[in-house]
């Protein structure tokens, strides 16, 4: 029978545990990963040890033995433990995963008595390894690259692997008009600066954003008085766009505007500096400055204007 008779939630109906599977990878949109960027973190033991562990949450997994399988869920409450073996006299990377093993497609265990959801440390991997061996139902959660002769596990040694089964995302797209009277910036310091001297718009930013990916934009800049050499970028919160746009004319002294400068960075919020921001509202400010080559100015009016674009988007925290 191709078409299954009764949908989930029929009164009177008896559903089988491969309706509600198929009903997981339904909601997942036919994704697989941890439900929100702070589940299921692997770390070192409290006490570093032969181990890690593995903090609360939940996840999703997608059946890989037949294509009609379909998802599980699994949670955990609390912190489990996991034991890593010690390596001998070479390095080895081991890989943490979650892995669902059912008996209705494969393996020998009971539900009733065995557990058909565990952790399951994989040895063994390629020290560049992200993704589970093929044929596994599972997910990975980290990597642990073990020095020679090591047997105890440090956070250092871990590299997170989780992917949000479904990223939460949010964009903001602000306009910033500047006013009159015109302001100025000469000379050829090299230092970056507010400007203009102001914050242009408080952003708010959710607490589970991992990046925020930023294209700022100005349009009708004032040069005037000379060859002008200067950069250009935003910086949100505390955080500083490390790349800038260069604005490099060689006009002479005559008045004129650029057209549209644009810049595009992602922001890592899952830092240090950024998990300080995260749930709060920061101020964003445009940034320039001028070049030692520099013999005019760089002005912003009332015929200037900004955009701020953002996007945040959930990841691993």
């Amino acid at each position: 029978m191709a078409l299954h008779p009764t949908p989930i939630a029929t009164t009177g109906a008896t559903h089988t545990a491969q309706q509600f599977r198929m009903m997981i990878k339904d909601l997942a949109r036919g994704n697989q990963g941890v439900t929100t960027g702070l589940d299921l973190k692997v770390s070192a033991l409290a006490t570093p040890g032969a181990g890690v562990q593995i903090g609360n949450g939940s996840a999703t997994i997608a059946g890989m033995v037949s294509p009609v399988q379909g998802h599980y869920n699994a949670y955990n409450i609390g912190v489990d433990s996991v034991p890593v073996s010690a390596t001998g006299g070479t390095a080895r990377s081991d890989m943490v995963i979650l892995r669902v093993e059912d008996p209705e497609y494969e393996g020998t265990r009971t539900p009733d008595t065995d557990p058909t959801v565990f952790w399951q440390v994989i040895p063994n991997v390629s020290s560049s390894a992200t993704t589970v061996p093929a044929g596994y139902s599972a997910i990975p959660l980290a990597r642990i690259d073990i020095p020679a002769s090591t047997a105890t596990i440090t956070n250092a040694m871990i590299t997170d692997l989780r992917k949000v089964t479904n990223p939460r995302r949010e964009r903001i797209l602000e306009p910033y008009y500047a006013q009159n009277p015109l302001v100025e910036i000469s000379g050829t310091s090299e230092t970056w600066r507010t400007f203009p001297n102001l914050t242009m718009k408080n952003l708010a930013i959710p607490a589970w954003a991992a990046t925020a990916k930023i294209v700022f934009t100005a349009g009708g800049i004032r040069l005037i008085d000379g060859n002008v050499f200067g950069g250009f970028r935003f910086m949100l919160g505390t955080m500083e766009a490390a790349e800038w746009v260069s604005i490099d004319d060689n006009q002479g002294t005559p008045l004129r505007r650029l057209g549209a400068m644009m810049m595009v960075e992602t922001i890592n919020l899952a830092t240090t500096a950024g998990a300080a921001m995260r749930g709060t509202t920061q101020p964003f400010r445009s940034r320039m400055r001028t070049r030692a080559a520099n013999d005019g100015k760089i002005g912003v009016d009332g015929a200037t204007s900004f955009t701020i674009d953002v996007e945040f988007t959930e990841g691993p925290l």
